[in-house]
């Protein structure tokens, strides 16, 4: 489990006797950013006949738009530059994970309930600020006997609170169980290897498990991606839905 390690790389300053330092994890999220912002200051140039990066840049952007609009409607595309970062974000922590020596941020519950929070966040805010107080009846489906409310209530609350658990659960757990599958599969097989002789050949079937899991875990990355950005869209129905 060293893979998943958190390692100080300097300390900055003390505040009430912690030390605040600069990790791996945070030094990674950093290269993420960066590379993502390098990636679409190179294409999107806005030139009129747009080459393949261009393309794929503008293919990005027309992919989240549409994923709103599908799934909020077009009122909620002011929150494409949030959705949109968050699915590039995690996208570009996910595949950079999967490279030998570089580390795997979403693979710590602290940066994906982090993540998750402010997702939520953003839907309780801007719900109160759009609806007032009204927000609130989304625990509160109308159409229901009264006496239902009893029991309708605290499992509507129950279900909202537990969204944020499950989307930051949900990234962590996937990042890190594909992770480890790899790491055991290599190990196995470097064990059979370094034993030498007829173990050399029985070494083919962990190398060829540890090439299926790694193609499977590139669709694992882009799929998480996109199933925590999706998800965050249809949270936002809330937002602009709270008569249901």
């Amino acid at each position: 489990m060293q893979q998943f390690e958190i390692k100080e790389k300097a300390s900055l300053f003390e505040i009430a006797g912690q030390t605040i330092s600069f990790s791996n994890s945070a030094l990674w999220m950093i290269v993420s950013g960066i590379l993502i912002v390098g990636f679409f200051a190179l294409t999107l140039r806005g030139k009129l006949i747009p080459g393949r990066l261009q393309s794929m840049g503008e293919l990005s952007y027309q992919f989240i738009s549409d994923m709103i609009r599908d799934t909020t409607g077009q009122e909620a595309m002011k929150f494409l530059p949030f959705i949109f970062t968050l699915f590039f974000f995690i996208l570009a922590a996910n595949l950079i994970g999967m490279n030998p020596y570089a580390f795997t941020t979403t693979s710590h519950l602290a940066v994906t309930f982090t993540l998750a929070i402010m997702t939520i966040s953003i839907v309780i805010i801007a719900g109160i600020w759009k609806n007032g107080l009204s927000w609130f009846k989304i625990f509160a489906p109308s159409g229901l006997p009264l006496i239902m409310y009893i029991l309708i209530i605290p499992i509507e609350v129950i279900s909202f609170i537990a969204r944020p658990v499950t989307l930051a659960v949900r990234l962590f757990a996937n990042m890190v169980a594909g992770h480890v599958m790899l790491k055991l599969f290599a190990i196995f097989a470097a064990y059979l290897v370094a034993k030498g002789g007829v173990f050399i050949g029985a070494a083919i079937l962990p190398i060829v498990g540890v090439m299926g899991i790694a193609a499977l875990e590139f669709l694992v990355a882009a799929l998480q991606a996109f199933v925590f950005a999706i998800l965050t869209c249809i949270y936002l129905n809330d937002v602009y839905h709270v008569h249901h």
